[in-house]
């Protein structure tokens, strides 16, 4: 083992024995990332973080892409007149996130992955760049989940503390391997794109433990939508009549508190 000084007069030691092997990458959910690209569902809602808008600040219109096969999610940045676009930020020089009401998107998501829609979840993603386009990917199956803690009163608040699925109790992360291959995807391959409703008149409020509809409730309700966009290529999607799950479904493990 050799050392080398570089030019700041710091040791640097050249080791050739050293072997990634064994090794993780930690999750980035188990830090802080108020300043990392987040995409949160919760109450047939859906909207980015800030550090989203921030990251792109020329654009004021997304797509949203869905990948059913892999569950990935992606958000695009695209033109106001380009199809399926919406605005994911207020039309303000603070240019503030928007929440998007989206009720049979949001189901069809609770129906994918089997989730609960009475909970509010969280993914963490990157922004990277496929050919000319610049988008954020989220992993859906990497999502933190935020339970309703029910009062005797029967009325409920959203937790701060996020829980996540079980075998990442036993583990750090990802081996070094698998988490570069899983950074080489082909992006846009499988992705379906949704369009999200644009109708701004007053909306009722949505009961929380709303069911996910059927197939054929969803192409019922599809002409409500303004923007509604499922490309025939979308596979059909299980158990989409109903998204009520078990308690053995739910991800247990529980992180510290959310910092913010």
């Amino acid at each position: 083992m050799s050392n080398d000084n570089s030019a700041s007069g710091m040791e640097v030691y050249d080791d050739q024995d050293f072997s990634y092997d064994g090794f993780q990458v930690v999750r980035g959910e188990f830090f802080a990332h108020t300043y990392e690209p987040s995409f949160t569902l919760n109450n047939n809602r859906v909207s980015v973080n800030t550090a989203c808008i921030k990251k792109l600040p020329e654009f004021e219109y997304i797509q949203i892409l869905v990948n059913p096969d892999n569950k990935k999610l992606a958000v695009r940045p695209c033109h106001e007149d380009e199809k399926d676009a919406f605005r994911w930020c207020s039309a303000t020089a603070k240019r503030s996130p928007k929440q998007i009401t989206c009720p049979v998107f949001f189901a069809k998501v609770m129906a994918l992955m089997n989730w609960s829609n009475s909970h509010r979840y969280k993914l963490l993603g990157k922004l990277i760049r496929s050919g000319n386009d610049m988008l954020f990917v989220f992993n859906l199956e990497d999502a933190e989940m935020y339970k309703r803690n029910i009062k005797d009163d029967g009325t409920s608040t959203p937790s701060r503390v996020p829980s996540y699925p079980e075998d990442w109790k036993t583990q750090f992360g990802l081996p070094v391997d698998e988490h570069k291959s899983r950074m080489q995807i082909n992006t846009f391959k499988g992705y379906t794109v949704f369009g999200l409703e644009k109708d701004n008149s007053p909306k009722k409020q949505v009961a929380s433990d709303i069911k996910a509809p059927s197939e054929s409730e969803v192409t019922d309700n599809v002409e409500n939508y303004e923007q509604l966009t499922i490309n025939s290529t979308e596979p059909a999607i299980a158990g989409a009549g109903s998204t009520e799950q078990s308690d053995t479904n739910t991800p247990q493990y529980t992180a510290p508190v959310e910092g913010s």
